[in-house]
């Protein structure tokens, strides 16, 4: 089972350092599917895995001609922290609320798969969606806090919902709004681990299965890294579609299988 838990990190990080969803996406849901861990424990362990793939992806963007633009995901990421923070909160709250995970598990596969069905169709169609691009400080700054917030308690790092936000309020096509998708995952996501570790919240883990699924983030950042530049956008827009379909179909499964 050790074995999975790489391959599952190390091919959703591939993904995610190619289309910008960051992993997490792909790690929480099959994670919830496998069973085998508590919610609390699973959100942790993709957490950790989304935390390695961004910092390897991020060093390796440096040398990339796509770069961060700074001033928009520096809001962004800004927006993402405090969103974290909030999004971590009501994590702990509704677990705390509640004596087992189906309240939980159903609440965060239910809102992925929304989310995860309105990113598919304004993709589907986005080439007869115009674009906008918001300046405002406000705007920025408000949209990184729902996104933060969304991906903190969702424990997927940041997910396909980065990506359309990208793409149609500012205009980033999909390279570019990969790159900073992942610079504003890495702070949500730090945020979100500092903040519980010092609520001491840490579930419990097996630090085995932690240490290959960093390994695999790591691994599978630097190829996703590497593959990205020799990939056209479209290219990039058909992986993110077919990881999209699936992700759909395993939301649906995790929803089912809480009531079957």
């Amino acid at each position: 089972m050790s074995i999975l838990y790489f391959i599952i990190s190390f091919f959703s990080s591939v993904v995610g350092a190619i289309s910008g969803i960051g992993g997490g996406v792909i790690i929480k849901p099959v994670l919830d599917s496998i069973g085998g861990f508590p919610v609390a424990t699973i959100s942790f362990l993709s957490g950790s895995t989304v935390l390695s793939m961004t910092t390897v992806a991020l060093i390796k963007s440096r040398k990339s001609e796509i770069q961060v633009e700074t001033r928009t995901a520096g809001l962004l990421a800004a927006g993402g922290i405090a969103g974290g923070m909030i999004g971590k909160y009501i994590f702990d709250i509704i677990r705390s609320s509640f004596e087992n995970d189906m309240v939980l598990g159903v609440s965060q596969s239910g809102i992925l798969l929304l989310l995860t069905v309105l990113v598919f169709f304004y993709t589907l169609f986005k080439e007869n969606i115009p674009p906008r691009h918001q300046k405002g400080l406000l705007f920025i700054a408000s949209t990184g806090l729902i996104l933060g917030g969304l991906a903190t308690f969702l424990g997927i790092g940041g997910g396909p919902i980065n990506l359309a936000v990208l793409c149609y309020f500012f205009s980033m096509d999909s390279k570019t709004a990969a790159l900073n998708s992942i610079f504003v995952i890495f702070f949500s996501q730090v945020t979100s681990l500092l903040f519980t570790a010092l609520a001491g919240n840490i579930p419990p883990f097996e630090p085995a299965v932690l240490l290959l699924m960093i390994l695999g983030g790591i691994s599978g950042g630097l190829l996703g890294s590497r593959l990205s530049a020799r990939m056209s956008h479209r290219a990039v827009d058909r992986l993110f579609m077919g990881v999209m379909a699936i992700i759909i179909g395993i939301c649906v499964y995790n929803i089912l299988k809480w009531f079957l």
